[in-house]
């Protein structure tokens, strides 16, 4: 499923003689929910200072899984890192070789990426490959057989074609009942305050026996999501298409931004949508 995530961040304006501070709505470029972690709305507030003012946080609890792996987190806004602070936790999709693909398949996922992004686009160019139509993934399924008997490689089935081309990873019973219980465990003790909570990332691995880790991580003072503000240097005679471009280019705020609205205090300077022909710079 593709959807835009709406992120709110603080942009401070440093200008010769003069420090305006605005708030920018972001809205992200498309990402696919099925590999990418969520981005939070701000769920805290912040005073004059830039310190966390602790009444306006509202906690967050997570947690997921990948086969024997799991893990917990506790996301206190403005305190504990944010999803966008941890990123490199995620690990990358695996991606094979286009080479490896066409002219040397070793396992049933070479004969399924195959039939999925090279038989598809020359045999199937004029028709967009949907993952949820049952008649493309029979395709897919079909010409990965063909392909794996060719190279005699056995394991291709429809429900590891799946697989492959969703990127779905079997869910194991026994990982996801003790990251449930972890998750309702710490939300016990936010609401309770019956025992020193998470601090602040928990990881488990079950596939040797039992494992468990606690990290503390630390949050990215800079994070253009969780942070009090991100500093922006612009000329003091700058328009504002001209800031929204440095928006834009900026090597933090570049990276979490396509669309910027742009607000100062409870003044909409710049908003996308039924708006944007009123506020347009």
């Amino acid at each position: 499923m593709v959807a835009h995530h709406l992120v709110t961040t603080k942009v401070v304006l440093k200008c010769p003689g003069a420090v305006l501070s605005s708030r920018a709505a972001i809205q992200h470029a498309p990402c696919n929910n099925t590999t990418s972690p969520p981005h939070m709305l701000m769920h805290a507030g912040f005073d004059e200072e830039g310190n966390t003012d602790t009444s306006t946080i509202k906690p967050l609890v997570d947690g997921g899984t990948e086969g024997f792996k799991g893990h917990a987190r506790v996301i206190l806004p403005g305190v504990t890192p944010c999803f966008e602070c941890t990123l490199w936790l995620f690990p990358p999709q695996t991606k094979f070789p286009l080479c490896t693909l066409a002219e040397t398949p070793r396992t049933p996922a070479h004969c399924i990426e195959y039939a999925h992004l090279i038989q598809w686009s020359q045999q199937r160019s004029n028709e967009e490959f949907d993952t949820d139509n049952e008649e493309h993934m029979q395709w897919v399924y079909s010409n990965a057989l063909a392909r794996a008997q060719q190279y005699r490689i056995e394991g291709v089935t429809f429900q590891l074609t799946q697989g492959v081309v969703k990127n779905i990873i079997p869910a194991i019973a026994s990982t996801n009942a003790i990251i449930s219980a972890a998750c309702v465990l710490e939300v016990l003790k936010l609401i309770t305050m019956c025992s020193t909570g998470l601090n602040n990332y928990m990881m488990y691995a079950g596939s040797q026996g039992i494992y468990t880790h606690t990290v503390a991580y630390e949050r990215d003072p800079q994070c253009p999501v969780c942070s009090a503000g991100v500093e922006l240097p612009a000329p003091a005679d700058s328009t504002l298409q001209q800031v929204i471009d440095l928006m834009l280019a900026h090597p933090q705020l570049g990276k979490v931004l396509a669309h910027p609205s742009v607000s100062y205090g409870a003044q909409q300077l710049y908003a996308r949508g039924i708006y944007e022909e009123d506020t347009r710079p």
